[in-house]
């Protein structure tokens, strides 16, 4: 039985989101203004059936593939959104449920630091895959649970407000998104990160 933790349809990838999976991908590569798919289920080897699917189904490319000891990860990408949603059809229906029986997303931790210190900017920096922060700006932190809506959460604060995506992790136990920017616009990404995630339907997900 497959349990299927994470699966999220995002519209337009924005240009940092883009350009951040396109570095830490292995697979081919998305551009900005694709749509995406995400996929997160357990036990993790099932991934490679379900890859399977989309792309014998449906003409998407995959940007990863990732099997952890638990969770097995998969994005596909695509110019048509319309392709890119038929991938999902195939692959819910492969695996015999709705796109409601995910979890929903819980938010675990989510912090505002303002005025960051340069120390604490040059360790941020070292860790980052994306824009750098500088000091004296204000640095938002993300904790969310299934990891996979890091992914959503830091395309659509992209799309709200002209913050920086210093990093996100979207596999493993948890998720984690680094925003940086001046305090207005953390604060304005923070709002759509919020509303976004508490749209998702899905199965209850509580902190036990």
């Amino acid at each position: 039985m497959v349990d299927l933790r994470t699966f999220t349809f995002i519209d337009i990838l924005q240009p940092q989101t883009a350009a951040f999976l396109a570095t830490i991908s292995q697979g081919y590569l998305p551009i900005t203004e694709q749509a995406s798919l995400y996929v997160e289920i357990a036990p993790g080897i099932e991934i490679n059936r379900v890859l399977d699917i989309a792309l014998k189904q449906t003409d998407v490319r995959p940007g990863m593939q990732i099997v952890e000891r638990a969770f097995g990860v998969l994005e596909v990408h695509s110019m048509d959104q319309g392709m890119v949603r038929a991938a999902g059809d195939a692959i819910l229906q492969g695996l015999g449920c709705s796109e409601t029986d995910r979890l929903a997303p819980r938010v675990v931790s989510s912090e505002i630091i303002t005025g960051v210190d340069d120390y604490q900017a040059m360790l941020i920096n070292r860790m980052r895959h994306g824009q750098m922060l500088l000091h004296r700006e204000t640095l938002y932190i993300l904790e969310v649970h299934p990891a996979g809506y890091a992914l959503l959460a830091a395309n659509e604060a992209e799309k709200a407000s002209p913050i920086n995506v210093l990093e996100f992790r979207a596999v493993g136990a948890f998720g984690r998104v680094y925003l940086g920017g001046r305090e207005s616009e953390i604060q304005e990404a923070v709002q759509a990160i919020h509303h976004c995630l508490g749209a998702v339907e899905g199965r209850p997900n509580p902190s036990t």
